[in-house]
């Protein structure tokens, strides 16, 4: 009687070899599902190289990706949420935001600061979709209204980046769409001083955040292929019983229909700001 080895990579010899190759080292593409070495992803400022998806970013790396290195200096970063309707459900209000704070190391769905970009100065403010969907409340409308008041008072160009999925904050009612008339009064003051504002509108950006500040650039700039729009599409097809177009509300889609001025992929968006910022300065 002859007995035959395994080949090698056979029965406990694979399942050996699989627990040795690390968690995180690859990702797979959710738009074609390409597998994508995690390093290669984050050299690529989390683009997928074969499709070109953007996968979502914090904004600490959207504050990386942007501004000069080292410059960045954060404001008002003591503000957090109140629960002003006592708002309950499987979890309370306050649940939600400890929760959020935890996950995500944030006080809240927004940072604001001073930067440079390319030695200029500049005030930036950005929203994170971790963060309750980065939807806006009392504490992000006042962070918005208050960079927005900086770039006035030291007469500095404004730059936003969104990435608010959930548009204003159901939790706090009415508190939460009053941010909607008070950024929009904020930006109104910059523009009476024609002090620039850029807007960059990355996915997703909807609802009230896209009705109020960030749909008020002088320029406002999307990434690819991000979903941008006030009432998302399945709500929208539900509700008109019509099929849509195709593409609905892509960043494309709103380019070619006028609503934004530029679709800029993520490797070139500083450059492009920066040339907007010496042309608008």
């Amino acid at each position: 009687m002859r007995i035959f080895k395994k080949p090698f990579g056979f029965g406990n010899g694979t399942k050996k070899r699989k627990n040795n190759i690390p968690d995180g080292l690859w990702t797979k593409c959710r738009d074609c599902s390409h597998l994508i070495l995690a390093k290669i992803l984050t050299e690529n400022s989390r683009v997928c190289p074969k499709c070109g998806y953007h996968f979502l970013l914090t904004c600490w790396e959207r504050k990386d990706l942007l501004v000069d290195a080292g410059t960045f200096r954060e404001e008002s970063t003591g503000l957090t949420s109140r629960d002003p309707l006592n708002f309950f459900g499987s979890k309370t209000y306050t649940d939600k935001l400890k929760d959020a704070m935890q996950s995500t190391g944030l006080k809240e769905a927004a940072i604001i600061g001073s930067a440079k970009m390319d030695k200029k100065n500049i005030a930036l403010g950005i929203t994170d979709s971790r963060f309750i969907m980065g939807s806006m409340g009392s504490v992000v409308g006042e962070k918005i209204a208050r960079i927005t008041e900086k770039a006035l008072e030291e007469r500095i160009p404004l730059i936003v980046v969104s990435g608010s999925g959930g548009g204003a904050r159901m939790y706090e009612g009415m508190f939460s769409l009053m941010q909607m008339a008070k950024t929009s009064g904020a930006l109104s003051r910059l523009k009476r001083e024609n002090i620039p504002f850029i807007s960059v509108l990355t996915h997703p950006t909807m609802a009230g955040v896209i009705a109020s500040f960030a749909g008020l650039g002088d320029i406002t700039i999307a990434e690819p292929g991000a979903l941008i729009g006030f009432t998302g599409p399945r709500v929208i097809k539900q509700t008109i019983k019509q099929d849509l177009p195709k593409g609905f509300q892509t960043s494309e889609f709103n380019l070619e229909h006028g609503f934004i001025d530029m679709v800029i992929p993520r490797k070139e968006l500083r450059n492009t700001i920066i040339k907007l910022l010496h042309y608008l300065t």
